[in-house]
């Protein structure tokens, strides 16, 4: 069993042992803490919670749990059932709620849930803020209402047809075109809650004919989650079985989008930003943002249309909070997340696939030749395995030295940009472990360029034996 307590949230899996996984004692406690810290920031003592919840085996369980804990501290709660990560996100500012919880593990397999704290704004709360949620918890300070004063529980079952309802609001959402383009569309929502927005949306944006994959929300994954090309070859068979124009495929919680060209190749998941931004700025310039093991592509188009671009750290908090600061028009992460802040500051897969199709059908172009268009990188993924003894930080540190006559960026780890090609190292905060990222113009060059770098730690490890 495992648990994984993080300032971005507590995940683990379900069954067990208390504090060896999410279980019902482990549940209570993490949410009393997050709803005692609201009453402790905003000073009040009433408050009202937005929850919502993907749709894995464990959630109405846990979403149970969570319902009577935040009535148990005295919260109001509006639970908008089976959900998405975005619809939660956008209904905490409608309803005009404190904060939100989402329970969804994301990409994580059906054994794992999670809960995921949102604030007034309907964003993830603070690395700041996520150590005192952790502080409340480890300290159990918090304190349950009196029976008079217990919260109450309403549900609200409209959330995903308002939150379709603003996508299709937007001035380059283009209805119009796309329906023009008579689309044949195939989408893959896991067995999530996916199946329960994305026919709704696709139908409402024009498309005439829709292709649904793993649809029904049951929760069991017909394969893992997680949206990368290994994983979606049944999609990619059927869009070309189907002679569908595009495909989609979406996380369990619905807020990262992957893309299937007509070709049945995958877009993949690092240009599903890139294409959304690139028609964004045609129409909207500014300043674009990704995390710092994103590929370079958003870099190249942004320039090449004369804006500017900015690096984050990894985190999506941290893709936002760079993209107040310089207003950026467009953001996100090249895990498929793409965040448009003219909707709302959160990664949403609906909003990336109105763009994505309002660009697609406005261009004339197939899906394949768009992914033609945009510069070509590949990244290489590596991690090296260290023992607990060893001293991350330092190795880091000695690695920033020995490239100090190349541009290196400290801010997240150590990343180290070649002109062409980069090398991100980040320590895990779980694991005696240094995540590697390479990116290169073709997946040779990145392996090699990943394998120097390993061989340098490895190098520094012998000298401080």
């Amino acid at each position: 069993m495992a648990l994984i307590k993080s300032i971005s949230g507590f995940r683990g899996t379900i069954g067990g042992r208390a504090s060896e996984g999410l279980t019902p004692i482990d549940t209570v406690k993490f949410v009393s803490a997050f709803a005692a810290f609201i009453k402790e920031s905003y000073k009040k003592d009433k408050i009202t919670m937005v929850l919502g919840r993907d749709a894995r085996i464990s959630g109405e369980m846990v979403s149970h749990l969570v319902v009577g804990t935040l009535m148990g501290m005295g919260v109001d709660v509006i639970d908008t059932g089976l959900s998405t990560t975005p619809t939660v996100e956008m209904a905490v500012t409608d309803k005009g709620a404190d904060a939100g919880i989402i329970l969804t593990a994301s990409h994580n397999p059906m054994q794992w849930n999670a809960l995921k704290f949102l604030n007034a704004k309907g964003e993830f709360i603070s690395a700041s803020e996520g150590r005192r949620v952790l502080e409340l918890a480890a300290m159990e300070d918090f304190t349950f209402a009196e029976v008079e004063k217990l919260g109450s529980h309403t549900v609200d079952s409209t959330t995903i047809d308002r939150h379709i309802e603003k996508v299709l609001a937007l001035d380059l959402v283009d209805v119009e075109a796309i329906r023009n383009a008579k689309l044949k569309v195939a989408y893959d929502a896991v067995c999530s809650t996916g199946g329960l927005v994305l026919t709704k949306l696709l139908n409402a944006l024009g498309v005439q004919q829709v292709v649904a994959l793993n649809a029904e929300p049951t929760g069991r994954f017909p394969h893992n989650p997680e949206p990368l090309p290994e994983n979606i070859s049944q999609i990619c068979e059927e869009v070309v079985k189907q002679g569908c124009d595009v495909g989609f495929v979406v996380d369990p919680d619905v807020d990262r989008l992957a893309i299937v060209c007509e070709t049945g190749k995958p877009f993949v998941e690092e240009y599903t930003l890139v294409a959304v931004a690139d028609y964004v700025l045609a129409h909207t310039p500014g300043a674009t943002v990704s995390n710092m093991s994103s590929t370079m592509a958003l870099r190249d188009i942004t320039e090449a249309k004369g804006q500017q671009y900015f690096a984050s750290a990894v985190g999506e908090v941290n893709v936002v909070e760079k993209m107040k600061e310089k207003n950026a028009v467009i953001g996100g992460e090249g895990n498929g997340g793409v965040i448009y802040p003219a909707l709302h500051y959160g990664r949403d897969a609906l909003v990336g696939i109105a763009l994505f199709l309002s660009h697609l059908a406005k261009s004339g172009k197939k899906c394949s030749d768009l992914r033609d268009g945009y510069p070509d990188y590949v990244i290489s993924k590596n991690k090296m395995e260290l023992t607990p003894d060893m001293n991350v930080d330092d190795i880091l540190a000695k690695m920033a030295e020995k490239y100090a006559n190349y541009d290196v960026s400290t801010v997240d780890g150590v990343k180290i940009i070649f002109d062409k090609q980069w090398v991100h190292l980040r320590k895990s905060n779980t694991e005696p472990i240094i995540r590697i990222y390479s990116e290169s113009d073709s997946l040779t060059t990145a392996d090699h360029l990943a394998n120097v770098i390993m061989e340098d730690i490895t190098n520094i490890i012998r000298e401080n034996l």
